[in-house]
């Protein structure tokens, strides 16, 4: 083989840059693929028209802000067609960069087809698959048959994705998979944006964190970087204390508050209490929950549960104080009797706050009050601000009352001053009992009996025959009145000390005595039914 000398080569590379520039004039300049670099160039025509040039060794050519490495590549003059061979990388403005083992470049759409170990990156993200299609032009890289992307600690992998590099978001779909040291997420479809890692929802989404949360979605947005996250369409959370569902979920990891819209729903599982509204707030630090719009508390005991609804329902939690292992409520002087809550020693205590238009449901007994304290220290329910209880066909009401509860079942109610019985016989008649404090004791979730202490204590009672014949009304005053039910209804009543009274036939009952002081009958207030709680 005979050698070119150095001066026929000089030629021949003058000869056939001079070419290049020939056919590259009727191109736009941008459109022009340059020769930039080879240690062995070739050029072959292949038509009239197409002309190839071929380079090997530290190849390198270039298109506008686009350039091209290669160990070998091959450019089609004809038709701007470039291919390339072996350790290619594409730099595109120094912004994103790309790299593969094989490249086929259409210099006309500026796309490029990258096969094997492809990798592309914008500085933010990185893309790896064995198939990529790289629009330059637009800066929207694809595969279709399995990749993923590397975003710090953070893995995604689908069987689709499309990667626009100029707003950062990848649209991953089938099979798409998160991992992430603080979550794993699986769905269908997702998108996500490497530059402020956030995962856009947008199919049937399952997110499990580092502690067990499980989070089901369809449509919402998780920032992985900052722990906010935003969710719609009946999302449920839930974990190993509670479960959370809504229309709109509101979350944040940093302060732990979850907020719930839209029909929303906490379970507390491990004191079983439902929280329900269209406005709910969970403090998973503080372990409590906030409840407005329309909120309503159900606590649920052995297949019995009461429901409970106001403005506003609140639920924390406080430390066991080891000093206080009881509380003592009341102390009854006249039979030296002490009425104690024990407490259970346990390391916090569950309590429950309600404000204003109070309203309490259970099968047993109904009620209502301003607002509510309840504890699990000792299932009493205080109701502060004339409140209203029933039984039966029996209403007690007082300025305050403390109800003792055992699973959900009335045991003891105390009524703090102005306390007083009514029940009702008919619309004309009404059995009363008033004073200044109460004490109702309950048997099987109905009132077996009553002691009443006033200044003094008073009654109107409408006594019967044997043969269940109303004989008149009894007006009677003492310092202690005992009242005994049966069959939930009032039986007989017992006075202590200071006993005055008067038995007035039916037809000689003067209309200003069938009332005692404070009378009122609201039946009207009374929750019916467990529907009623949730108007």
């Amino acid at each position: 083989m005979k050698l070119a000398l150095p001066g026929q080569l000089f030629f021949t590379f003058i000869t056939l840059l001079c070419s290049c520039t020939a056919l590259y004039a009727q191109t736009e300049p941008n459109r022009v693929i340059n020769i930039i670099n080879g240690e062995r160039m070739r050029q072959v025509q292949v038509s009239d028209s197409s002309t190839l040039i071929t380079l090997a060794g530290n190849a390198i050519v270039k298109q506008g802000t686009t350039t091209i490495y290669a160990d070998s590549i091959a450019v089609n003059q004809g038709t701007g067609i470039a291919e390339c061979f072996g350790n290619v990388h594409i730099n595109d403005a120094d912004s994103v960069h790309s790299y593969a083992q094989y490249l086929k470049y259409i210099g006309q759409e500026r796309i490029a087809y990258l096969k094997k170990n492809v990798k592309l990156t914008d500085g933010k993200g990185t893309l790896v698959t064995d198939d990529l299609v790289y629009n330059i032009a637009s800066g929207v890289g694809s595969y279709t048959n399995g990749g993923k992307v590397v975003n710090g600690s953070t893995v995604l992998t689908s069987t689709d994705a499309t990667y626009y590099t100029d707003t950062k978001d990848v649209f991953f779909k089938k099979y798409v998979h998160l991992t992430d040291p603080q979550y794993d997420i699986k769905a269908d479809s997702l998108r996500y944006n490497t530059l402020r890692k956030e995962a856009y929802f947008i199919a049937p989404t399952r997110i499990v964190n580092k502690d067990g949360a499980v989070i089901n979605t369809q449509n919402g947005i998780y920032n992985l970087e900052t722990g906010q996250a935003e969710f719609f369409d009946r999302t449920s959370m839930a974990d190993s204390t509670y479960s959370v569902t809504g229309g709109r979920l509101a979350y944040d990891e940093k302060s732990g508050i979850l907020q719930v819209q839209d029909r929303g729903k906490i379970v507390d599982s491990i004191n079983r209490v439902i929280m329900l509204g269209d406005e709910l707030y969970l403090n998973k630090k503080e372990n409590s929950f906030l409840g407005t719009r329309k909120p309503v508390m159900i606590i649920y005991r052995d297949n019995d549960s009461t429901y409970i609804t106001a403005d506003t329902l609140f639920s924390g939690v406080r430390k066991y104080d080891s000093a206080a292992h009881y509380t003592i409520i009341e102390r009854d002087t006249l039979t030296n009797s002490v009425f104690v809550n024990a407490s259970q020693k346990q390391d916090t205590i569950r309590y429950f706050l309600a404000f204003h238009h109070v309203k309490i449901y259970n099968d047993s007994l109904q009620a209502v009050s301003d607002s509510l304290y309840y504890s699990t220290e000792d299932s009493v329910f205080r109701m502060f601000q004339n409140p209203v209880c029933w039984n039966g066909n029996n209403q007690v009401s007082g300025d305050t009352m403390y109800l003792f509860t055992k699973q959900q079942k009335p045991q003891q109610l105390y009524v703090f001053f102005n306390s007083m019985v009514i029940a009702r016989e008919n619309d004309q008649m009404y059995n009363q009992i008033s004073g200044r404090t109460l004490n109702a004791y309950f048997l099987e979730g109905a009132i077996d009996y009553v002691r009443v202490k006033g200044s003094p204590a008073e009654s109107i009672y409408y006594p019967v025959d044997d043969d269940s014949a109303y004989i008149g009304m009894n007006r009677c005053s003492g310092d202690v009145m005992d009242i005994y039910f049966e069959n939930k209804q009032l039986n007989k009543i017992k006075f202590i000390n200071a006993v005055d009274g008067t038995l007035y036939p039916l037809k000689q009952i003067p209309p200003d005595t069938r009332q005692l002081k404070g009378f009122l009958w609201q039946d009207s207030r009374r929750p019916k039914n467990k529907l009623d709680i949730f108007e």
